[in-house]
């Protein structure tokens, strides 16, 4: 079922320590088990399975147990043992683990949407169920009656879901490319505010309540940290993946992110450095640089008698120039930008190499991920990807 691997690290990178496989669809979600060699994975083949290692050092399913539809996603609390796992047809089912992880014990199963449950968290504080379908709904219900408490009307599906125990705030992102805050109450909630900095849907949120910070990744392949709590308003952008963002989990102690994507790529990032706002674009008719007329400028082509030109904008300053001016590619880490982007030619002379020096590095995890999780009391990162195999990484090297 799953294969150790014996690999020790040679340089400061991710130490692949198992894979899990054995899966006849791909896992929509996965945990480690804290204090315990254990997995617990749901997948859209309908299973649900508690995975333990064995003397062997291959993991094995204590539990297989099928359910009637396909299993879309899964919240576990390891104080209660207890599992949350969301179906396709819109109801949530609770489970609750024995103390050896060899049994499941069914609790309660509730039709909570009408359409797939796209996330389903459980509040141990609040003894709350929250969850999210694809019909753009927002619930969220009494873990012991299961009855419903309130609900909220989403923009659309909704694929990014985190909680604020301390203040009840909801953090709700969607295919729109939307986050909505909202206060929860027993019975209802209010709209806090709503913003939007992605050009494609929330993939993921990480909410690190410490910081009071925000981080959301997007299918636009970018990832945004929002201030909330300090300097409100704040919006860094980070890119550094080639497709879309899949997962995020944030390390305090290290103050480091950890992101993975569809390309394969597990990105830590340093947020422990003063980082920049990328600044608006600016709007003219014509290069800020060369005042050469854009091709829409039709007033000043014809009185200078010049073909207009297309329009780019600097990556850094947010200046509209023509290609002839924006010339030259470079990083800007403190920006966010880990890859190349355009600058106008007098950004790209005022960028020293110290301010080039890279904030992130990258690995590649040899799977196109679609899920990851991290468990930080040993340092271990968990993704499942697109091929049906688990992956057991161990961080440390990297996350310290």
């Amino acid at each position: 079922m799953a294969a150790e691997i014996h690999q020790r690290p040679q340089t400061r990178k991710p130490v692949l320590l198992n894979k899990i496989e054995g899966f006849q669809d791909v896992v929509n979600t996965a945990v480690i088990i804290p204090k315990e060699d254990g997995v617990i994975s749901v997948s859209q083949d309908r299973t649900i399975r508690v995975w333990l290692k064995r003397d062997s050092g291959q993991y094995w399913p204590s539990v297989f147990h099928t359910m009637p539809v396909a299993c879309s996603c899964m919240s576990f609390n390891p104080e209660t043992r207890r599992i949350s796992v969301g179906l396709e047809n819109g109801t949530v089912s609770e489970f609750v683990l024995s103390e050896d992880y060899n049994q499941m014990i069914p609790a309660r199963t509730f039709q909570a949407h009408q359409g797939g449950v796209t996330v389903v968290l459980f509040v141990l504080e609040m003894e709350w169920i929250l969850s999210t379908g694809q019909d753009k709904s927002f619930t969220w219900h009494c873990s012991e009656s299961g009855q419903q408490l309130g609900t909220y009307r989403t923009t659309a599906w909704v694929s990014g879901l985190q909680f604020d125990v301390e203040t009840r705030h909801a953090f709700v992102g969607d295919h729109s490319g939307q986050v909505t805050i909202l206060k929860l109450e027993q019975d209802n909630c209010s709209l806090v505010t709503t913003f939007k900095g992605h050009t494609g849907n929330v993939t993921a949120l990480c909410w690190d309540p410490v910081q009071r910070v925000l981080f959301s990744g997007s299918s636009d392949h970018s990832i945004i940290m929002w201030d909330i709590g300090g300097r409100k308003g704040t919006a860094i952008e980070l890119q550094g993946h080639n497709d879309k963002v899949q997962g995020l989990c944030y390390a305090p102690h290290t103050r480091q992110l950890i992101s993975c994507g569809s390309d394969g790529g597990i990105v830590i990032w340093n947020m422990d450095v003063t980082r920049q706002e990328t600044p608006e674009w600016l709007d003219s008719d014509s290069c800020q640089k060369c005042e050469q007329p854009f091709f829409w400028n039709f007033k000043q082509m014809w009185d200078s008698k010049k073909i207009g030109l297309r329009q780019h904008h600097c990556r850094k300053c947010g200046q509209a120039v023509c290609g002839k001016c924006s010339s030259k590619r470079s990083t800007i880490p403190l920006m966010g930008f880990e890859f190349e982007v355009r600058v106008c030619d007098s950004c790209h002379d005022s960028i020293t190499d110290e301010e080039r020096a890279p904030t992130a590095t990258f690995h590649d995890s040899k799977h196109s991920i679609i899920h990851m999780q991290y468990e930080p009391t040993r340092g271990w990162l968990l993704t499942s990807g697109t091929d049906k195999i688990i992956r057991l990484w161990d961080m440390t090297p990297v996350v310290s």
